[in-house]
């Protein structure tokens, strides 16, 4: 392993297949939605589905990668 971040990613078949954090490309956010999900997390913590419900036309794992490209350098801070 080359010491990048793994993360399992369901396919649409039902298998899994690990996709590097290094090939993500960074989520846009507007300044309501990063808002938004700074408070969110601090209610309910890191239940991206939920957290995703709130904001019109985003996915869950849109918020969760947003979330972990804001917070490489810190780790996961809680606000």
């Amino acid at each position: 392993m080359d010491g990048r971040r793994k993360k399992q990613r369901k396919l649409s078949n039902g298998s899994e297949a690990e996709v590097s954090s290094a090939e993500w490309e960074f989520v846009n956010m507007t300044k309501q939605e990063e808002d938004l999900i700074f408070r969110m997390y601090r209610l309910v913590g890191d239940r991206w589905d939920l957290i995703a419900g709130r904001i019109p036309g985003r996915k869950a794992e849109e918020i969760e990668r947003f979330w972990i490209m804001r917070h490489r350098e810190d780790g996961f801070a809680t606000y």
